[in-house]
């Protein structure tokens, strides 16, 4: 059996022709954040970008909130309860956020405006405004950051793309 290699000029062709389905999955993921907020009653702002395969808590899925401009990755969790205590509680992500991939967000918590957590996070405790977490549990590993939209850090000196999309 031969098998056929594929070239690096093949993988770029096939990389251009799936970009022009972005159009399709921005849809599916507009359709699916309206669906959260009308039938389940969550409060996820318009523009927030989430993973197909994210997982958000439909156990009490009015404790969870999620700000504008954020980003939630493939495969993050954002929890709002917790069956062994009987707890029900709201969890909010702020404004400009990044959510890593397979991070979960715990009940209760808050992540502050313009805040990333990295990859593979467990976040226990909130999380301050302009800080990048990691670990299990996640620890703040920088303070200070400047996010831009849906979590991108941005250079001191650039102009906020938030700004050129308010207008």
């Amino acid at each position: 059996m031969v098998r056929h290699r594929t070239t690096a000029g093949e993988k770029r062709k096939l990389m251009r022709s799936l970009n022009k389905l972005l159009w399709l999955q921005r849809l599916l993921v507009r359709i699916r954040i309206r669906y959260y907020t009308r039938f389940w009653g969550m409060d996820i702002h318009p523009n927030v970008r989430i993973s197909t395969s994210a997982k958000l808590d439909k156990t009490y899925p009015v404790g969870v909130h999620i700000d504008e401009w954020t980003y939630i990755a493939f495969g993050a969790a954002i929890l709002s309860h917790d069956m062994a205590r009987n707890l029900k509680v709201h969890t909010y992500i702020g404004k400009c956020c990044f959510i890593g991939a397979r991070s979960i967000i715990l009940p209760g918590v808050r992540v502050g405006d313009g805040s990333v957590v990295a990859a593979g996070s467990v976040v226990t405790k909130d999380v301050p405004p302009g800080s990048i977490v990691a670990g299990n549990p996640a620890v703040i590993v920088r303070s200070g950051i400047d996010a831009d939209l849906w979590g991108i850090l941005r250079k001191p000196g650039e102009p906020y793309l938030r700004d050129a999309h308010a207008k």
